[in-house]
């Protein structure tokens, strides 16, 4: 399975150029997020492992911390962990930042936390069981997994053509739905919804999308600027309130998003989200 951030998270800290795949993502992630905020009456956020398969490490819950949640993230990299607390000091967030050695473990107190979550990252805990536990105990109201699209086209070619080091922690059986709603019953929990997210007209490859939409996609009819696909593209400054229109630049890739048929989304999008309800909070 082809996972690049593996070995090149380090250099979005110093080059915060995530491309416009993971700038799309983002928008689209932080819609369903914000969604949930609001129908749930969501505070307090806990992301955990924060370490997940996209660009710069930390920016995938800054959308309800801007919306004034207050936010934790947890990871298990010292190093990682330090550069991810001086990327929200120099954005001006204020986020607890967390390290831990174990996911099975984590330093928040019962019922503590509204919503807790993760994005492409629960392949990377330890004990898939032991982690959902912990995620149990610490939360209040909803908990959010998204993973990977197995069934994806571009997820098969990624796994047919790359190799995981076998010193990092990786379990690809944990980002299983069926195994993931399992546990989480067993836990008590009520699977409330799901869906496929981040469909978007680029395959899920591990080509530079800018480089695919000028060689490939261009020749679509479809139209896409030649400013996203030149220029480096990073959401920092729409966080920063420096580019509102950020969101709105995103969103002209989601004609399939919004109107591709289930059919089509379960070989095509390259995440899923399944999101859980405490039984007793029905």
């Amino acid at each position: 399975m082809a996972i690049p951030i593996i070995n090149n998270w380090k250099s979005f800290f110093s080059f915060p150029h995530e491309g416009l795949g993971s700038s799309y993502e983002r928008v689209i992630l932080n819609q369903l997020l914000l969604d949930i905020k609001e129908s749930y009456s969501i505070r307090s956020v806990l992301e955990a492992p924060v370490f997940g398969f996209t660009g710069l490490t930390g920016l995938n819950s800054l959308a309800l911390a801007k919306a004034g949640c207050t936010l934790s993230v947890v990871d298990n990299n010292l190093e990682r962990t330090e550069l991810v607390s001086d990327l929200y000091r120099q954005m001006s967030f204020n986020v607890e930042v967390v390290n831990t050695e174990l996911f099975t473990r984590l330093p928040f107190p019962d019922q503590s936390q509204d919503l807790s979550w993760n994005f492409s990252a629960i392949w990377f805990v330890e004990d898939l069981s032991g982690f959902l536990q912990e995620l149990s105990r610490i939360t209040r109201k909803v908990i959010l997994i998204c993973v990977p699209n197995q069934s994806g086209l571009g997820y098969k070619w990624q796994k047919a053509n790359s190799e995981i080091p076998e010193d990092f922690i990786f379990n690809e059986r944990f980002i299983e739905p069926g195994l993931i709603k399992h546990e989480m019953k067993h836990l008590g929990w009520k699977y409330i919804k799901g869906d496929y997210i981040d469909c978007p007209p680029w395959p899920d490859i591990g080509m530079n999308k800018e480089k695919f939409i000028g060689k490939y996609v261009q020749k679509l009819p479809i139209k896409f600027t030649e400013t996203a696909v030149i220029k480096p593209i990073s959401i920092i400054d729409y966080y920063r309130d420096q580019d509102p229109g950020f969101p709105k630049r995103m969103l002209r890739y989601s004609l399939l998003e919004q109107f591709a048929p289930q059919s089509f989304k379960k070989i095509w999008a390259h995440h899923r989200w399944m999101l859980f309800q405490k039984q007793d909070n029905e």
